[in-house]
């Protein structure tokens, strides 16, 4: 484990972070506060955050300062800790696999805080998680590691031949890992009939839907 002086002190270089409803898959509709770090080198086309793609243009900072934030924003909204609720933090990208996680994770739970990361699986595992959503991508294949570590794979749906793409890591997840198709928010029209169907007849799918985005929240 590492010091308590090295978990404060790690810098991590942050887009943004807020306080939200998580909007997608297994913990869709819950509060959740999210921590977006800068850095990715996946390059999905239709990426909605590319401008968090260069680490270097977003600031950096201290595990101390970005939990002190955390406690911040959950206090002005009215959020309480106790012993029989924890609430979320999401660490997500860009591809927050980028940095070593292990400290902000270790830190974050120690601040009452459940940790949930989501990721692409590019790169190597790190950090402590309550709960790893992988969506892969097809334009950098998720290490074995991180899809066999996953509690849920959410697959996003651009283009009828991905429910093939899918059914190639679902079979490849541990047993009990979630299975859910998404689709791409900007084909949401064409594809989300294409998904309905799908998953009628392969029922052990599920939809999962941008929520954030219908009722207009980060």
């Amino acid at each position: 484990m590492n010091s308590p002086a090295t978990t404060l002190t790690r810098s991590y270089p942050v887009m943004e972070s807020f306080y939200t409803l998580q909007g997608e898959g297994t913990h869709q509709g819950k509060a959740a506060y999210f921590i977006r770090l800068g850095g990715c080198d996946v390059g999905c086309v239709w990426c909605d955050v590319k401008e968090s793609w260069d680490a270097d243009r977003h600031p950096r900072y201290e595990t101390q300062a970005i939990i002190a934030k955390a406690r911040q924003e959950l206090e002005a909204a009215g959020c309480r800790q106790s012993s029989h609720h924890r609430p979320i933090a999401v660490i997500t990208g860009g591809e927050p696999l980028l940095h070593p996680l292990e400290d902000l994770t270790t830190a974050l739970q120690a601040a009452g805080f459940a940790t949930h990361i989501e990721t692409s699986g590019a790169h190597p595992l790190s950090g402590r998680w309550d709960w790893i959503c992988l969506s892969p991508k097809k334009f950098k294949a998720p290490l074995p590691e991180v899809v066999q570590a996953a509690d849920e794979l959410k697959v996003v749906i651009y283009h009828k031949s991905d429910f093939d793409w899918a059914e190639q890591y679902a079979v490849q997840v541990r047993p009990g890992c979630r299975l859910y198709l998404q689709p791409e928010w900007d084909k949401a029209a064409d594809v989300t009939p294409l998904i309905i169907d799908y998953i009628k007849a392969h029922p052990q799918w599920q939809l999962s839907l941008q929520i954030h985005k219908y009722i207009q929240v980060p």
